[in-house]
């Protein structure tokens, strides 16, 4: 059983984590460009991906050696251990590497295969989002989701629009954006900070990565969202997230399957 006085040490050390990854990725976006690869599945990763989750890897390693790690510029290490940090050093890279601050260094720890504590931090605004499933804290204040009811009222994001209509049925998909009040592509981890602090209502992407999903159940989880896939089934181990307050959840969720 994961004790509440080690989870406080997890959450410092997080901070900690957190200040490092800032101050290298905030560095690379004060420069005009930044090198860029393609990865075999074509999505691009810059030297500040890499040299932020190198540096973290460095710290986990020498703070906690027996901890496990999984990330996406450098697989993995010790996946089976008891505690598993996931690392995803700069997500919405496309973001990063086109200067628009909608990106941010997302991480979190597992225990026992079950996600317990996600940070999203974002170098530009010096906002950070930190999570434990049972609240959820924006810069030291506790949020919560907002209280919307309905779709029809509801600002919905999501990460990419073309990924919504080529993994998921269009017309329900269309359904659900014709029906929200507003709709924005406010994506990768700035959106879910945005409805975990009440600023958006509702979070849908079609597709998303292990490395991503587990720092951001416990923040969402935190602060009072209800997180599913699209189906509607658990999103522990799914490939898609639906996120917003149990009841414009439900309501979104009944469309996507309508």
């Amino acid at each position: 059983m994961l004790s509440e006085k080690y989870l406080e040490e997890m959450k410092t050390f997080a901070g900690t984590l957190a200040d490092a990854a800032r101050e290298i990725v905030a560095g690379y976006h004060a420069l005009p460009r930044t090198e860029i690869e393609i990865k075999a599945d074509g999505s691009p990763v810059t030297v500040a991906d890499k040299e932020c989750e190198r540096r973290l890897r460095e710290m986990i390693r020498k703070a906690f050696p027996s901890h496990g790690i999984i990330g996406e510029e450098f697989g993995n290490e010790n996946a089976d251990a008891e505690f598993v940090w996931s690392l995803d050093p700069v997500d919405g890279t496309k973001s990063f590497i086109s200067r628009v601050p909608l990106y941010g260094i997302l991480f979190g720890l597992l225990h026992e295969g079950k996600p317990c504590l996600g940070v999203i931090d974002q170098p530009v605004t010096r906002e950070r989002i930190v999570g434990d499933g049972k609240s959820a804290e924006l810069n030291g204040r506790r949020v919560r989701v907002a209280e919307t009811p309905s779709v029809e009222q509801a600002l919905l994001l999501t990460t990419d629009l073309l990924d919504c209509e080529e993994h998921h049925p269009r017309e329900n998909w269309n359904a659900l954006l014709h029906r929200a009040r507003l709709f924005r592509t406010w994506g990768d981890c700035c959106g879910y900070m945005m409805v975990a602090a009440g600023r958006a209502d509702l979070m849908a992407d079609p597709v998303l990565s292990p490395w991503d999903l587990y720092p951001l159940l416990p923040i969402l989880e935190g602060a009072g969202a209800k997180v599913s896939d699209w189906r509607g089934n658990d999103a522990l181990g799914a490939t898609s997230v639906l996120a917003a307050n149990p009841r414009l959840h439900d309501a979104a969720l009944k469309i996507l399957l309508s």
